[in-house]
């Protein structure tokens, strides 16, 4: 009897935020007025009335009007895809609470794009960003197992043992984590360089493994994501996907 395949689970995209945030990023009002404007009726998301302040919606998938007129509409869009060379000292997101420089600053487009997953605020490399949602949630979902490559800088000298656990997989507080490539790449001074290729999405993995194995990370760059590479970019730079690519991200298929 042939097996059926198990269905992927839906995963919210990074783009889900509160209305009023939204609104306020697409510079109408103040977070402030745009709560008002909510509570006013005068809001609507895919032409319902949102009028509760907790409401949320993804301007890459939601049409947002605010007395009628749109401000995020899916159907107007020019889908974009952009690969980020992301320097230290920017927060991987569209907008910061305490005001740290934020990406999407240095992609100078008339589009608003949002970043593939996350890179930490002192770490640098790949990062791809796009207003393509259906594509950002199969990128980030799990079941995709899309592999991430870093060059990494740790305290003291690894030895085989250490990179035979990261390889195998680490117990974190979380869960162990999946099996990931790891090798020795060179020894400098009291560090280490090392590459470390992992299929997950957590929150600081790679420096949470790399702490597991007793050797914190000094330095962490993103070489590859997903086949992409920041070859020719000088940190801060940016460029446009070419068609070849995008259409090779597209047929990644899940591997559950």
């Amino acid at each position: 009897m042939r097996s059926r395949k198990k269905p992927l689970p839906k995963v919210e995209l990074p783009g889900a935020q509160r209305l009023q945030k939204i609104i306020a990023a697409a510079g109408i009002t103040s977070r402030r007025k745009a709560e008002e404007l909510i509570l006013q009726g005068r809001v609507t998301v895919n032409r319902k009335t949102a009028t509760e302040l907790g409401t949320k919606a993804d301007p890459l998938e939601d049409e947002i009007a605010v007395d009628g007129r749109v401000i995020t509409s899916p159907a107007q869009r020019r889908l974009v895809y952009v690969l980020l060379h992301k320097p230290k000292g920017f927060i991987s997101s569209v907008s910061d609470p305490v005001g740290r420089p934020v990406v999407t600053e240095l992609v100078k487009i008339k589009e608003r794009v949002f970043p593939v997953g996350r890179l930490d605020y002192d770490a640098e490399g790949v990062l791809l960003l796009t207003n393509d949602g259906e594509l950002m949630n199969r990128l980030i979902h799990p079941g995709f197992k899309v592999a991430k490559k870093y060059l990494v800088k740790v305290k003291g000298v690894p030895d085989e043992a250490a990179i035979g656990k990261l390889r195998a997989g680490v117990r974190l507080d979380d869960g162990k984590t999946l099996p990931a490539k790891a090798h020795f790449v060179r020894k400098s001074n009291e560090n280490s360089w090392i590459e470390l290729t992992v299929t997950e999405g957590r929150n600081r993995l790679v420096k949470r493994m790399c702490m597991a194995v007793g050797h914190p990370v000094q330095k962490l760059k993103r070489v590859e994501f997903a086949g992409l590479t920041c070859e020719g970019l000088d940190a801060g730079a940016w460029r446009f996907l070419t068609a070849a690519e995008v259409s090779r991200l597209k047929r990644h298929k899940a591997r559950i």
